[in-house]
């Protein structure tokens, strides 16, 4: 793979990003990437290493070590080709993947990793540039319909597979338009939301059917969906925010993340949002507690909203700065690291617990909060207070909401909440329903949304025609 000897002559290159003061200016995606010779080089780093660790790092299994060779050769079309007979949607993961594949790469070891997810967002890019990407529909037609609840990533890869294996495959989606969290969570600088459009129009072309802004449970009932089709997929995400039950939560400017988020992608894509208010960070003090991505993807978005300071708070204790390689490789490594947004003027605190927030005429004005040791037991005496006029939740989410459709159904559920349902049938314990990404693994990455999409439409059609040609 690559060039023999690529990684001890051709030094790591990665894509580059704006400058933090231009950036903030804006909504838009702001990478700055490696022209053609320059990814040919990244691609010649790839070793062969003879066990790509990196293949089984990443959840979709990417057959890097072939797509990284070919990009090295300059074979583009058919590195692209290589990277969709794993990936649905390489430019969603190109863009927003943490990139485990990188952690396990051989030469991570002396953290010198090749740069795998540039290598992947180009080739894509290019794909879509050069008009190789283009629908794929079905050569013949089953007969056999399925219903998709929920057009997130998992749902997303689930209905554009069996689509081409010639089911007749219709979306519900309670949002105005599709894409799940990658369209109302992830804010607009990190993937911009043509990506999800083009990749929408390619599956109608394919023959699926979107049918937006109809929340099943409400809108229509879950019964009248499973009398309809010959298999249901639900694929609604995991969408219960963690909440924080202290003192002064009821307090007006506290709010969850996936509240806050939602609006400024809308606002980027000029949908309505009748009788919303407004959730700006503007000339305030803003808090977000929890030091995950959803917690970065609050603090970019209120630096772009003018807040007058941003701190981010963690009730775990800061990682280290570097892995012990010994011990974590080719796993994922709790370590340091600092996002893009955090890079753009935010502090940042660890071993902090809120004791309880004060206000204003019934609006928050200050958190006050203590120090935690290594096992979350407070440490007396410290006690501190920070302003307060803004305040995000950003600490996770516990399973999907159960109201309405999960219910209803009466679908039986896991230990945390979540539908259950295994990871080589999908099927729920209704005969069926199938379950698939954050619904029923829980919070994740879109990397494994993708893969178990893709999974359980193999899964369905195993069930629907009694044996299937789609890849697991």
């Amino acid at each position: 793979m690559g060039k023999v000897t690529g990684f001890l002559e051709i030094p790591s290159k990665d894509r580059g990003n704006a400058p933090a003061a231009e950036r903030i200016k804006h909504y838009k995606e702001f990478a700055v990437p490696l022209n053609a010779s320059e990814l040919s080089d990244q691609g010649a780093r790839c070793m062969d290493c003879g066990i790509p660790f990196c293949q089984n790092g990443c959840p979709v299994s990417n057959i890097i070590p072939d797509w990284n060779d070919l990009v090295y050769r300059g074979e583009w079309k058919a590195a692209l080709e290589v990277l969709h007979s794993t990936n649905n949607f390489p430019e969603f993961t190109g863009r927003i993947c943490p990139a485990p594949c990188e952690a396990s790469c051989t030469l991570n070891i002396i953290d010198d990793p090749v740069t795998i997810k540039t290598i992947e967002g180009a080739v894509i890019d290019r794909g879509w540039e050069e008009g190789w990407v283009i629908p794929r529909p079905p050569d013949h037609d089953s007969g056999r319909t399925v219903a998709v609840i929920g057009a997130g990533p998992a749902g997303l890869a689930c209905a554009q597979q069996l689509a081409r294996a010639g089911h007749i495959v219709t979306v519900f989606e309670k949002n105005q338009k599709p894409g799940g969290l990658l369209r109302y969570g992830i804010p607009d600088f990190k993937m911009e939301k043509h990506h999800i459009d083009r990749r929408v129009a390619q599956m109608e072309s394919e023959g699926v059917t979107f049918r937006t802004g109809v929340a099943v449970g409400q809108d229509i009932s879950i019964g009248d969906i499973t009398k309809d089709f010959d298999a249901v997929v639900l694929s609604g995400g995991s969408e219960q925010g963690r909440d924080l039950p202290v003192l002064g939560r009821e307090l007006n400017g506290i709010h969850q993340a996936m509240d806050f988020l939602p609006q400024q992608n809308r606002r980027n894509s000029d949908e309505d949002q009748p009788g919303v208010t407004d959730i700006l960070a503007l000339g305030k003090h803003v808090l977000v507690i929890g030091g995950g991505d959803t917690g970065s993807d609050c603090i970019g978005t209120s630096v772009r909203q003018g807040a007058k300071s941003v701190t981010q708070l963690e009730i775990m204790p800061r990682p280290p700065e570097a892995e012990d390689k010994g011990l974590t490789w080719p796993d994922w490594p709790l370590r340091f690291r600092t996002s893009t947004s955090q890079n753009e003027g935010a502090e940042r605190d660890w071993s902090v617990a809120t004791d309880h927030f004060s206000g204003v005429d019934g609006r928050v004005s200050a958190l006050h909060a203590f120090r935690v040791d290594g096992k979350l037991e407070k440490i007396d005496g410290s006690d501190f207070e920070l302003p307060a006029d803004l305040v995000l939740l950003a600490m996770g989410f516990l399973h999907p909401i159960h109201d309405g459709m999960i219910n209803d159904l009466g679908v039986a559920k896991d230990g945390r909440g979540n539908v259950e349902a295994d990871t080589h049938s999908y099927q729920t314990s209704q005969d069926g329903v199938f379950a698939a990404g954050d619904m029923r693994r829980g919070q994740s990455l879109v990397v494994w949304a993708i893969r178990e999409g893709r999974q359980c439409a193999r899964a369905v059609d195993e069930f629907l025609m009694g044996s299937s040609n789609l890849p697991r």
